[in-house]
C-alpha cells in the first residue's frame, strides 16, 4: 500500500475529526497540528504488525454554504 487517504473535518468547536478511506482509522485533535499527530499515531498502531504505507494524504473538506437570493 502507497498511501492513506484521510477525509478531516473542522467542527463546530473548532477542532478537527479525521477517517481514513481505505481502513478502519478515526482520530481527532484541538488543532490541525494535533490533528496531524494524532493521524501518524493512529495509522501507527493500526498498522503496529504489518508493513506500513508510504505515505499519509489528509484531505481537509470545507463545507460553506452562501446566500443566493
Amino acid at each position: 500500500m502507497g498511501e492513506l487517504v484521510f477525509e478531516a473535518v473542522q467542527e463546530a468547536d473548532g477542532g478537527y475529526c479525521a477517517e481514513c478511506l481505505t481502513e478502519n482509522i478515526f482520530t481527532q485533535g484541538d488543532t490541525w497540528a494535533e490533528l496531524r499527530t494524532n493521524v501518524v499515531d493512529a495509522a501507527a498502531a493500526f498498522f503496529f504488525d504489518r508493513s506500513r504505507p508510504e505515505r499519509i494524504r489528509i484531505h481537509l473538506v470545507k463545507d460553506e454554504v452562501l446566500s443566493f437570493a
